[in-house]
């Protein structure tokens, strides 16, 4: 096995055990993992190839789609529903 992809194994991890959190404890570690994607997709795409690095950020979009939509729509100017 290659650290890369023991990485990769530990973000899908660390991503599930977010998930199972309360919404109110989700938001700093999912920055975080949400901040780390973007690289293990580049280096998954580097090193194994650009079909898996295309596959990891169908879904990474596919996971994180509401934060992302929340922060083009933030960047855009556009105005932004917050739950409460």
């Amino acid at each position: 096995m290659t650290a890369l992809f023991v990485v990769s194994c530990l973000w899908v991890l660390a991503a599930s055990v977010v998930a199972l959190l309360p919404l109110r404890y989700q938001y700093a570690p999912g920055i975080m993992l949400l901040l780390a994607a973007p690289v293990l997709i580049y280096l998954i795409g580097r090193n194994v190839g650009s079909w898996a690095g295309a596959a990891a950020a169908l879904a990474f979009i596919s996971m994180f789609r509401k934060p992302l939509r929340y922060f083009a729509r933030r960047a855009m100017g556009l105005s932004v529903e917050v739950r409460k």
